[in-house]
């Protein structure tokens, strides 16, 4: 019998015209491998924007690298290659090309700066799957990439992560990383996530959301289901015994069904942003324009306000779909900064934006309608100015 793990890597391959896929229990996982394939480790350092999730941040810790964080442009949130140059150093092994919000980063530039110093580039693809840079898919750029289909991804695995090589020295060397150390997932795990994946697809809709979000994190601080993070990973700089694990033959077979969606997918994301583009601006709202090399599609539409605190709250107590994405320069706001070599001031920009940004749903359980409800409800507060 053919293991859908294999399927599912070669045909997430062949749609995005890449090399090589590698499967993984969560995106954070297959940049560790990507990391380690690479040979990076005690002393080197790994650019990527202070504008992101800290699980992206702990691979590069648990390899024994330290991460160096770069300010963001305002608009796209992606991270500001005036600034890249300057923080480049004689032990700089890799810049992290992270495509925010569905937004591609500006990897022309990021490419030919890191190939003039020598230095490796990754995509972190996480929130751009079907985007693209001057006509080619994001994560086919970079010798490396990875992508994520956690819950609030393009689409969603429940966990899971999918490591791209674009080189065949790279694919063997993560090859042999996987074949000798990777773990597999416990029954258990496997058969937990099959019920909560089974579960998100009866529940979850706009106007639950808020609802259904609050419980999965009381049940998670519980112990009682499988969560995208645990507090060792937020509180602790060392790697988990049980971090390093594949793909499960359930989240595979879960992943094959939605591949065959996904076109019809980001056809929805399109027209939806489309949709908030045109409401946002007939109420004098400025929109982002991304660059005309790109084609983005977003996993969430980020909107800047003056009120981020206030409006989540209250988005909840109406039943408005609205995330917080990023909450903190290192997503999310609990996180001990410093534990991660952040300090306050390093990256203004960021910050500022981490106290202003608001996201709209565009997942395919969102309709014309609720966008015109959320669009009601956002433009009630006063967008903040970048």
């Amino acid at each position: 019998m053919t293991d859908p793990r294999n399927k599912y890597e070669s045909v997430f391959a062949g749609w995005l015209g890449a090399k090589h896929a590698f499967s993984f229990w969560k995106g954070r996982v297959a940049l560790y491998a990507i990391l380690r394939a690479m040979g990076i480790g005690a002393g080197d350092e790994v650019i990527l924007p202070g504008y992101t999730c800290v699980m992206d941040v702990n691979p590069i810790m648990y390899v024994g690298a330290k991460a160096i964080y770069v300010d963001i442009e305002p608009e796209t949130f992606n991270i500001d290659v005036n600034l890249l140059e300057s923080k480049i150093t004689p032990q700089t092994r890799a810049i992290i090309a992270q495509h925010t919000y569905g937004y591609s980063a500006d990897l022309g530039a990021i490419l030919a700066i890191a190939s003039r110093r020598g230095i490796e580039v990754i995509e972190d693809c996480c929130l751009s799957l079907g985007s693209r840079y001057k006509g080619k898919l994001t994560g086919t750029f970079a010798p490396a990439a990875y992508f994520s289909t956690q819950w609030n991804k393009t689409y969603t695995t429940g966990l899971g992560g999918m490591a791209i090589c674009n080189t065949d020295e790279l694919a063997a060397k993560v090859r042999h990383i996987c074949n000798m150390e990777m773990k597999g997932v416990p029954l258990s795990n496997s058969a937990l996530l099959a019920i909560q994946l089974v579960l998100y697809n009866v529940a979850v809709y706009p106007q639950t959301t808020t609802t259904v979000r609050k419980i999965f994190r009381w049940l998670s601080k519980k112990g009682a289901v499988i969560g995208s993070s645990s507090m060792e990973e937020k509180e602790s700089t060392g790697m988990p015994e049980d971090f390093f694990m594949g793909l499960s033959r359930t989240q595979a077979s879960f992943g094959l069904r939605q591949l065959c969606r996904l076109e019809e997918n980001i056809k929805h994301r399109k027209k939806l942003t489309a949709l908030y583009d045109r409401l946002l601006a007939e109420r004098g709202w400025k929109v982002t324009r991304p660059p005309e090399n790109t084609e983005p599609v977003l996993v969430r539409y980020p909107v800047r306000i003056t009120n981020k605190w206030g409006s989540l709250e209250k988005a909840r107590e109406r039943g408005i779909e609205l995330g917080a994405w990023f909450e903190s320069p290192l997503h999310p706001k609990e996180t001990r900064l410093e534990l991660f070599g952040y300090r306050q001031g390093m990256c203004p920009v960021a910050e500022k934006a981490a106290q202003e940004v608001v996201n709209l749903p565009v997942h395919p359980r969102v309709s014309e309608r609720t966008v015109r409800q959320t669009i009601e409800f956002i433009t009630e507060y006063q967008q903040a100015s970048w």
